[in-house]
């Protein structure tokens, strides 16, 4: 049963930054392959298909871009475990910049892959205290309590700055956001010498306005 597909596709999302692009684009070819065969499907097989197709983009990826992307909702991602859905009491408004292109995707990862293996215990606890931190930011995000979540994500910032996972250009914009009203910021994706970073924003127009007029690419999101 292989129907003949063929695939074209245009995107507003940037590719490369970091922002899960390619794992969107998989669980779209997944969605319409599935719809190819004729039968009735639901997310659980948009998640199978999607993990093999990001696992030709990445390697062995976390699964957190695709879980995402194909259920569409606010979610406490576990790689081991159960994934739950976060309500969020208020809109979670981001401001999405681009810090410039970013370096290979490969390279930081194995960087940190790199370091792990030499430092086991020490980057267990880097990653335990993340753990903690999103934990602590899906309880935050379904009090509504804003001010908590954005300082959530400075603090998940720092511990990834400290796992060399970020660069000058990724602080400056994160520094950036901050003076432009944000909450909190940090970077988004595997970090590398540019990329995007994302901040919490209580109205983030004046800060849109002013980062274009900088000539800095960006945009909303809200959850």
């Amino acid at each position: 049963r292989a129907p003949a597909v063929r695939v074209s596709l245009e995107s507003d999302l940037p590719v490369g930054m970091g922002l899960g692009s390619s794992a969107a684009l998989s669980v779209a070819v997944s969605r319409a392959l599935l719809a190819a065969r004729g039968r009735a499907f639901g997310v659980p097989d948009v998640l199978k298909l999607a993990a093999v197709m990001e696992g030709e983009f990445h390697g062995t990826p976390s699964g957190v871009d695709h879980t995402t992307s194909a259920r569409g909702e606010l979610v406490l991602y576990r790689r081991k475990g159960s994934t739950r859905v976060v309500k969020a009491k208020k809109p979670l408004r981001g401001v999405v910049a681009l810090a410039g292109a970013r370096t290979a995707t490969k390279t930081t990862v194995a960087g940190l892959r790199e370091r792990r293996m030499r430092w086991p215990k020490r980057y267990a606890r880097l990653f335990h205290q993340i753990g903690l931190l999103a934990a602590e930011g899906a309880r935050a995000a379904a009090k509504g309590e804003l001010a908590e979540l954005g300082d959530l994500m400075n603090i998940n910032h720092g511990l990834l700055w400290a796992m060399q996972l970020s660069s000058e250009r990724l602080d400056a914009m994160v520094r950036r956001l901050l003076a432009l009203g944000a909450l909190g910021a940090k970077l988004t994706g595997a970090g590398g010498d540019g990329g995007a970073v994302i901040g919490l924003f209580e109205e983030p127009a004046s800060a849109i306005a002013q980062l274009t007029a900088e000539g800095v690419q960006c945009f909303e999101s809200t959850l």
